[in-house]
């Protein structure tokens, strides 16, 4: 009882924190770092859950922005269309790899993932509707619901904020549902979950589809908020990118992925102003990270809590 109030304590502090922080810190921020929280927890899904290393995410989150942008600028498509159409396209990216990589394991998933990536990075390259290497700028932001202007900076974060911890929700109930229980299983001994009569082929490919919707919905956030959707989005860079968030903040924890991705985006927008060599610095301190602490920042910290009640 006394575990679950604390739990209940902790939820209500973030999201009182999250509510006043576009008060503190400026908003735009704030934002970048909540997308990169939710695109690494989408990723973790995957990895942490599903035992699935991928390096090819960024194409549903460059996807999903491309979507998002081109509907609401040259259709002029409301928000809400928009961003479930990003969703949409997410998932059938999903669907198209997912069928190809997912009878795969290991270093060869991986590497199938980076191949129709980057295939589909040269696809926007050359596909008109992205406009290249300009992208797609300039795209409106529009109302919500039809009244709310996401012009105005507040509008736009308390906004995204709903989107965000709804996403953040359907994470944490996946899961603690027993598919995500049964993900757990495949992922620590598949051959065990495949004689229990589980298709395990199937479950690891609604977990990559999944996955890969709510990176797309990271995505459609992200070209809004920015008003871009570009070439950098689609980068196999922008995949290493998100896995870097997720093991710095401790890859199989509902929290980690978020403070790794938090820690990232602070990272490199206070290193931008520094004059330093951010990827360098960065690098650096992933490797510090890794060496000290191997199970990620919130990793340990559970570690420790474990280890401090079974003493």
């Amino acid at each position: 009882m006394t575990s679950k109030r604390s739990e209940l304590l902790l939820v209500i502090a973030g999201l009182v924190l999250l509510l006043v922080l576009p008060h503190i810190l400026y908003p735009v921020f704030v934002m970048k770092a909540l997308i990169a929280g939710l695109f690494a927890c989408a990723f973790n899904l995957m990895l942490g859950y599903g035992g699935l290393l991928s390096f090819g995410h960024a194409a549903f989150f460059g996807t999903a922005a491309y979507a998002m942008a081109h509907s609401t600028k040259l259709w002029g498509w409301p928000f809400e269309a928009g961003l479930l159409l990003g969703v949409a396209a997410a998932a059938a990216v999903g669907v198209v790899m997912g069928v190809l990589a997912i009878r795969r394991q290991g270093i060869y998933f991986a590497m199938i993932t980076l191949a129709l990536s980057q295939m589909l990075y040269f696809l926007y390259l050359q596909t008109p509707f992205t406009h290249g290497e300009d992208g797609i700028q300039s795209v409106p932001r529009g109302k919500a619901l039809g009244f709310i202007d996401l012009s105005n900076g507040l509008n736009m974060y308390y906004t995204l904020l709903v989107v965000v911890l709804a996403g953040f929700w359907l994470i944490w109930r996946t899961v603690h549902s027993p598919f995500g229980q049964v993900l757990k299983a495949i992922r620590d001994n598949e051959p065990r979950a495949t004689s229990l009569g589980y298709n395990v082929d199937r479950y690891k490919l609604l977990a990559f589809i999944l996955s890969a919707a709510l990176a797309g919905l990271a995505g459609a956030l992200n070209a809004t908020v920015f008003q871009l959707a570009s070439l950098n989005d689609v980068t196999w860079q922008h995949s290493g990118e998100v896995i870097l968030m997720t093991l710095l903040g401790g890859v199989g924890t509902i929290l980690g992925p978020v403070i790794g991705g938090a820690l990232v985006v602070t990272l490199q927008n206070y290193l931008a102003a520094s004059g330093l060599p951010v990827d360098v610095v960065i690098g650096l301190f992933f490797i510090a990270c890794v060496l000290l602490f191997r199970r990620g920042l919130v990793g340990e910290v559970i570690a420790w809590n474990e280890r401090r009640k079974g003493s």
